[in-house]
């Protein structure tokens, strides 16, 4: 799958009152970025907590891990329908009465599948009243989905449908293409196909949930106006009555691909590119400097190297991009664009150039100390809203990264140096056996 992958959407991977909240955090130590509070609740759930009394609003996001990963072989969608189907009926209420509940209290609920997790999210108010009764209505769908066969129908024609629409984008096919030669059978290369949704049933949903919605394998995130101990209350009520699931399994390891070029003919006016390898993990030691240097090459947008010699000296493209995603194992490394059908092969050429000078000489100490600045710069961005806020906590629960990554997060930036980011493309790079998908163009360079 690649950065986040829903059932069918192609590869493209937080409101008022928050000024107060960051000018309290603002007032805290200089070190303290977020007062993160962790624990785990007595049904083995992992909570994080970072108390907002600004407004009187509270996010939430149970984490489980329950992502497409975990799909049965021939299943491929399966943790995505089990995850976006739990509010489609509980006992005694129907999908209509769920959104009902919330919508009469203001609160807003969320949930979505992607390669490694699961995730439900809460916004309410946090009034007794209206908190109370979006969190009853919460728990029920985590706990007690019931999984209407109707329900289940209709959502697999719409997703089936969309699919086949999905096919015939160039996007879609190169997502598709580029994801099954990085991983091959591993189940990080699967994706759903109308056969493998058309044979979802509600016991398979509802085995899914069983196996894989437990709370010694979820993490809770919580930002908002209540205190340490109703938080914990909160953790407690969401995951108390959980399944007892399955110990979480063991996958095969990721292996990196060999290399190779394929190509699709599509009759879209421009080819699709699609150029990389498999990158790295959550932990891995390598991920500042992979940071600070993909942002040289291809991540720093106008700035970039790639971004230079495709767009700005040869106007080959609009834009070009590159990133590492981690996952639990490891994620893509991609670079991506798109071409008129004639330029194809001018400008893989360049590309495949580009990174091989980087990958050779590395980047400039100019280009670094630029790099840090724009990257530490940008850092505030990251958690300017409650919700940026409940996804970095919510990414710290889930990868086991430590309570002080985000205080951290500048300070290791600035300290990767070339010579680390030379070594660190080195170990996971390879000019020569990058995987390069093409979906538009067909035909064959000359040799």
């Amino acid at each position: 799958m690649l950065p986040v992958k829903t059932l069918f959407a192609p590869l493209p991977r937080l409101a008022a009152g928050l000024l107060i909240l960051l000018l309290g955090l603002a007032s805290m130590p200089a070190r303290a970025v977020l007062p993160i509070e962790h624990w785990t609740s007595a049904s083995g759930a992992r909570v994080y907590f970072v108390r907002a009394p600004a407004i009187p609003m509270i996010d939430i996001a149970v984490v489980f891990d329950a992502g497409s990963r975990l799909d049965p072989p021939g299943k491929s969608g399966l943790a995505s329908l089990a995850t976006e189907l739990l509010d489609a009926g509980v006992p005694g209420m129907d999908e209509q009465a769920i959104a009902g509940a919330l919508a009469d209290i203001g609160a807003k609920r969320g949930a979505s599948a992607s390669d490694d997790r699961a995730v439900v999210t809460l916004r309410s108010l946090t009034s007794e009243a209206e908190l109370a009764a979006a969190l009853r209505v919460t728990e029920r769908t985590l706990s007690e989905p019931a999984y209407p066969a109707a329900v289940l129908t209709r959502e697999r024609e719409r997703i089936i449908q969309a699919l086949r629409e999905a096919q015939t984008k160039p996007e879609t096919l190169a997502q598709q293409a580029f994801s099954s030669a990085l991983y091959g059978g591993h189940p990080y290369g699967r994706y759903a196909t109308e056969a493998s949704v058309s044979t979802l049933q509600p016991a398979d949903l509802a085995d899914f949930h069983r196996r894989h919605f437990s709370a010694a394998r979820a993490v809770v995130a919580i930002i908002g106006d209540v205190d340490r101990a109703r938080a914990q209350a909160i953790a407690e009520q969401l995951t108390a009555r959980l399944p007892k699931g399955d110990p979480a399994p063991v996958l095969p390891a990721v292996v990196k691909p060999a290399g190779g070029e394929r190509r699709i003919e599509h009759p879209a006016s421009q080819s699709h590119l699609m150029i990389g390898t498999t990158g790295i993990a959550w932990g891995d030691p390598d991920q500042f400097p992979l940071l600070v240097g993909n942002y040289v090459l291809g991540g720093g947008g106008f700035v970039s190297r790639l971004y230079g010699e495709v767009r700005e000296k040869r106007g080959l493209a609009y834009g070009v991009y590159s990133y590492f995603i981690p996952y639990l194992q490891p994620g893509p490394f991609m670079i991506g664009l798109q071409t008129q059908r004639e330029q194809t092969d001018t400008a893989l050429a360049v590309v495949r150039e580009t990174v091989a000078g980087f990958l050779r000489d590395g980047p400039t100490e100019a280009e670094v100390l630029a790099a840090k600045s724009n990257l530490t710069g940008g850092f505030p961005l990251r958690i300017d809203s409650n919700r940026k806020i409940l996804d970095n906590l919510a990414n710290i629960g889930f990868n086991r990264l430590p309570l002080d990554y985000l205080e951290r997060w500048p300070d290791r930036v600035q300290a990767v140096t070339v010579a680390q980011i030379r070594a660190a493309f080195a170990r996971h790079l390879r000019a020569d056996s990058l995987v390069t998908v093409v979906v538009g163009d067909a035909a064959q360079p000359a040799r």
